[in-house]
This record gives structure tokens, sequence and C-alpha cells, in this order.
């Protein structure tokens, strides 16, 4: 095989590659280093023909968000005639950017001077994308175990003061920390992290939902972790406390949950009420348990929300009405 079909084939090859190629001459300094070559692939990552980039120096394809820091290193390194690898922000032609990884090699001479280099190039812009997400996530991820431990130590506690025997407590803790579970299953299937209002609703209540006695009526609300947490808890004490002694204990109870976004002066708020009713003759407690706390102070404590608890003839009303963040519909 001849020293020319050797080219041809090679050309062939670097022309079919998916990877972009460029090759330039060897200065650094500018105007240099100049393109001499670019592949078919280049025109498809940038936007650029080859006839538009020869002669150019690749600097034109660099911007503000490009790094200044990773340039530096680069440039130590081509210096050194060394090869380098690196990943940076450029610029397309229409002016959107992308992430580019490089790897750049020197070619030498027979007296052994950098003669050219070769770039090959990728774009890795959903790489970096997903790297960026899956970090974000991952801490996410820390902030919410420890939030999470924070919480089962304080449902622990709490527990603890609120159960009059051991069996009581193990049925109230077992509960609690399973409504938690349920609560962080929703919250971790989510891409976003978040979980629906009534999604956390019906993790709690749709073993009830039968013969009409469940009646839920909101939009959509999107809860951020920090919000679904000590909302979740709170439903399951609701719902608990109306299986033992509220509307679920009896066949003729019902339950209402209404929900509603209201906007005011502050911001945007979850409004949601719960209204128990034909349940058994409701009387004020004797003792404020584990979720007369919840509702009163670590509910307000960790959501801002007001609570308002009226106990009526018939059942129990709950109104609490919760700030949302900025960005929540």
């Amino acid at each position: 095989m001849t020293a020319t079909v050797d080219l041809r084939l090679l050309r062939a090859a670097v022309e079919a590659s998916g990877e972009a190629v460029l090759i330039t001459s060897a200065e650094l300094d500018e105007p240099g280093p100049r393109i001499e070559y670019a592949n078919p692939a280049f025109a498809r990552m940038t936007g650029y023909e080859a006839s538009e980039v020869l002669g150019r120096t690749p600097r034109f394809l660099q911007g503000p968000d490009t790094d200044r820091a990773v340039l530096g290193r680069m440039r130590a390194a081509l210096t050194a005639g060394e090869q380098f690898q690196g990943e940076a922000v450029n610029y397309r032609k229409d002016g959107s950017t992308y992430t580019v990884e490089w790897l750049i090699t020197p070619v030498r001479a027979d007296d052994g001077r950098v003669s050219h280099w070769v770039s090959l190039q990728r774009d890795v812009t959903g790489r970096r994308a997903f790297e960026d997400r899956q970090a974000l996530m991952v801490r996410e991820l820390h902030h919410r175990v420890k939030n999470t431990l924070a919480t089962v130590q304080a449902v622990v506690n709490a527990t603890v003061r609120s159960s009059l025997t051991i069996p009581e407590f193990t049925r109230a803790l077992s509960g609690r920390i399973t409504s938690l579970a349920r609560t962080h299953a929703l919250i971790t299937e989510d891409v976003a992290q978040a979980a629906v209002f009534e999604g956390l609703l019906r993790a709690e209540l749709g073993p009830y939902d039968e013969r009409g006695r469940l009646t839920l009526d909101g939009p959509k609300v999107v809860l951020p972790s920090e919000l679904a947490v000590p909302i979740g808890m709170a439903l399951h004490e609701l719902t608990t406390n109306a299986l033992l002694h509220g509307s679920l204990a009896d066949p003729d109870g019902r339950l209402q949950v209404a929900w509603r976004i209201e906007e005011g002066p502050s911001g945007r708020a979850l409004r949601w009420d719960w209204a128990e009713h034909d349940g058994p003759p409701v009387s004020h407690p004797t003792r404020h348990g584990f979720g007369h706390r919840l509702l009163n102070k670590v509910l307000a404590a960790q959501t801002g929300a007001e609570v308002d608890v009226d106990f009526a003839r018939d059942g129990i009303r709950v109104s609490v009405r919760m700030p949302l963040p900025e960005a929540q519909g």
C-alpha cells in the first residue's frame, strides 16, 4: 500500500469521524495558532464551515463565559510541548454556548520541534449538565438526610413524652416513621425532589377512600422537600386522629380537604382546610399530645404556617395557611 493511499484512507477516516478535529500551526502567540484543517464534525458542532475558519485562530470561538484559568493551563502545557486535556465554554456561530472537551496533541518534525497541533474536540454540554444536576441532587440528598435524622430524633423524643404505655409508643412511632418514609419516597421519585400536596394526602388517606367518605378538592401544588416533610407528618397525625377518635372511626363519618393558592402582600400561600363530619362527638383534648404540638408548634416553626384548630360538635376543623417559595405555583 502506497503512502498516497495511506493518506487518503486517513483523511477519509478523519472526515467520517464523529469527533471534531482541528489541525493548527504550531505558534501559540497571536495571531496564531492558525487553523489549517477542520473536519465536518467540527462544522456540525460549531456551525462554521471549514472555509470560514481556515487561517483563523481557534480563539474566535471563545467568549465571556470561557474559563480563563483553563486557557492558562492549556497555554502552559502547550508551551512546554505537552499534551493537554480540558474543557471550557465555547461559542457557536449563532452565539449559543456549548461545553467543549479538548485533547490537544503535538505533532513533531524530524528535528523534534512541534510543527502542528492536532485537537480532538467533543461537545459535552449534555454530560456536563447531567453531572451538575447529579452533584446538585447529591447535595440536596445530604441536606435532606441531615434534616431527616433531626426530624426522626424529634419524633422519637416527642412520642416518648406523649405516650402512656410501651405498646402505645411502639404503635405511634412505627406509624410516624412509616409516614415519613412515604413522604421521602414521593420526593425521591420526583426529578425536582418535590412532592405534590394531593399526593401527600392520598398517601395517607387513600386506604380510607370508600363509599364517598373522602372528598379532596384543589389545584396541583408542588411542595419542595423542606415543606413536604412537615406537611406529610401533619397529615399523618390528622389521619391517625380521625381513625382513632374522629370521622374515620365512624362508618358514616366523612372527611373533606380543600386547598387553594392565595395571593397576598407577603406573597403566595397554600391554604388548606381539613373538615371532619358525622363522626363521634368531639371534646377538647385533656392533654396536648404529639399531634397537637406538631400542628401548633412544629408545623408553624418549620413552615411559617398559621394554624387554627376548631373542635366543632360533629368533627374537628383544621385550617392552615402556609407561605410558599416564590418559585412554587
